[in-house]
């Protein structure tokens, strides 16, 4: 376990007399209490509807894949089926050449909007 640190020395008298000087001479805030009770009430308004405009998905169970993760499993299924296609397709063009036979006209895979 590692050592404590060493507290730390107190502030000289000449520090905090210039700290003290500071807040003295720092203006007092100038807020108006009214437009802040104002802005308060417009951010939970603003809030409100953002959540009516919004709301939050109904609550997913912790075992359940993030959307992101269900669109990678989607995306590897079709690259999947794209590579057994190609193999199905490239051995039948082998298999063709090797017997001499006509080499099958490609079948489009899937069509794109």
């Amino acid at each position: 376990m590692p050592a404590a640190p060493a507290p730390r020395p107190a502030p000289s008298d000449g520090y905090r007399r210039a700290i003290e000087a500071h807040r003295q001479a720092a203006p007092p805030s100038r807020a108006d209490p009214a437009i802040a009770q104002a802005v308060e009430r417009q951010t939970a308004a603003m809030r409100e509807l953002s959540r009516r405009a919004f709301p939050e998905p109904d609550v997913i169970p912790d075992d359940a894949p993030a959307p992101i993760e269900q669109v990678r499993a989607q995306r590897r299924r079709q690259a999947a089926a794209t590579e057994a296609a190609v193999l199905r397709r490239a051995r039948q063009e082998r298999t063709a050449r090797e017997g001499g036979k006509a080499v099958p006209q490609p079948v489009a895979l899937r069509t794109t909007a």
